[in-house]
């Protein structure tokens, strides 16, 4: 057994204070059906980001906030000089959101700092807990906002400025909720991040998994697709004269589907918008607009399935009977996690005991920013019927209590203990 884990494998954190805290917090905008409405910037999320910021300090930590809002909760390590290692994730939530969404991670994070405390135990580089400001994207866009200009995808006189449905500006709701904060939005050295999450799928739960070692999150392209037919009355129109925008858009429709079914198991292929013209019973579609959506976790696979799109969108067209457009509008990379990172997840679920396995973000997090600047590993855990990004989203306690012991491990072996305070 290694250093770390001799002097604390029998350490675990407090399941009850940490269900508590999930459960606390998500009063703060609950929902008639269960779930939570806290929208990144509104006093809802204010009220949040104080109980956040409240428990920090009562824990001991030192806060700061960045220009972009985005919260850093800092447990003091023996040797300050040293990279801090990370956790979090954010707090804001779609408008039907739930109670795990992001807040686990965050809360998880801070209950390791607690446990800590609790234990007497001081690690040789300092922690942080992170709260992430927007990252789901519900009011202001661009999504994953905070870690976004953290990370220097984003300038933050680019997002400053970002206006909601009613024209409120992010600057100005940052101002007014008291989280436009002073330290600069931009990186600064980490040792190591870790995030911890519900998965938002199915896999673990249909796999009796408690532990989805994440190993990296699926690269994105997204599409807009215009086919072009020809309106005629459905009645007099031979069907061999037709130029139907929508049976040709229903053909490619099933062409994308077949691309992520030819790079199984990993890639994804949706339409998940559409919208025909003139939408009426008795009239032939003129005009199809739809979104393409293709995910893959490596870059050549996604380079294909781009191709295999482009190749399928031009053999329609080229019959004649319809013009197709198509518009790329998203790219996103495929990001991997560090390697080392990844196998400390691994290391610590196994030292636990706990089943596991590797596994593929479909989602976006903001560790896919943080990978860019700082090695990075996510933890999930199983979500009740894969739901999420609903009022229905659900997570058992006891998956919640492994996540977070896995989090705990995971960190001390990144963060180290410093001798003589360790429990044994």
């Amino acid at each position: 057994m290694d250093t770390v884990a001799s002097k604390t494998h029998m350490l675990r954190i407090d399941s009850a204070r940490l269900w508590d805290s999930l459960m606390a917090l998500a009063r703060i905008g609950a929902t008639p059906k269960g779930g939570v409405c806290r929208l990144a910037l509104t006093d809802l999320d204010r009220q949040g980001r104080d109980l956040f910021v409240q428990w920090a300090r009562e824990a001991g930590c030192e806060v700061r906030v960045d220009q972009i809002g985005n919260i850093f909760a800092r447990r003091a390590g023996v040797e300050n000089s040293l990279p801090p290692v990370m956790m979090g994730s954010h707090i804001d939530t779609q408008p039907t959101g739930g109670k795990f969404d992001g807040n686990f991670g965050v809360l998880g994070g801070l209950e390791v700092v607690r446990r800590l405390n609790d234990a007497g135990i001081r690690t040789l580089a300092p922690i942080e807990v992170v709260a992430w400001t927007n990252e789901e994207g519900s009011r202001f866009v661009p999504v994953m906002m905070g870690s976004g200009v953290f990370a220097g995808a984003f300038g933050l006189e680019d997002v400053l400025p970002q206006q909601d449905t009613e024209g409120k500006r992010v600057g100005d709701e940052l101002r007014r909720i008291g989280y436009a904060g002073s330290v600069p939005a931009k990186h600064f050295p980490i040792k190591a991040y870790f995030e911890a999450h519900i998965e938002q799928g199915p896999i673990l739960e249909a796999t009796d998994t408690v532990i989805g070692v994440v190993k990296g999150a699926l690269g994105q392209r997204w599409y807009d697709v215009t086919v072009t037919g020809m309106e005629a009355h459905a009645g007099p129109t031979p069907m061999d004269l037709r130029k139907d925008a929508l049976l040709a858009s229903a053909r490619l429709i099933t062409a994308i589907n077949q691309i992520a079914l030819d790079h199984a198991p990993d890639a994804r292929s949706t339409v998940g918008w559409i919208d025909a013209y003139p939408n009426s019973r008795n009239v032939i579609p003129g005009t199809v607009k739809f979104s393409v959506d293709l995910r893959a976790a490596d870059d050549d696979v996604l380079d294909a399935m781009d191709a295999a799109l482009a190749a399928a969108c031009r053999a329609l067209a080229e019959e004649g009977r319809v013009d197709v457009q198509v518009k790329q509008v998203v790219y996103f990379p495929p990001q991997p996690f560090d390697e080392t990172q990844v196998q400390a997840v691994r290391c610590a679920s196994e030292r636990l005991s706990l089943p596991h396995r590797d596994i593929v973000s479909g989602a976006g997090h903001d560790a896919v920013y943080l990978a860019r600047v700082t090695p990075t590993a996510m933890i999930f855990i199983p979500c009740k019927d894969g739901i999420s990004h609903n009022e229905i989203e659900e997570a058992s306690q006891a998956h919640v209590e492994a996540g977070c012991n896995v989090l705990l491990h995971a960190v001390l072996e990144q963060a180290g203990v410093a001798p003589g305070h360790a429990e044994t």
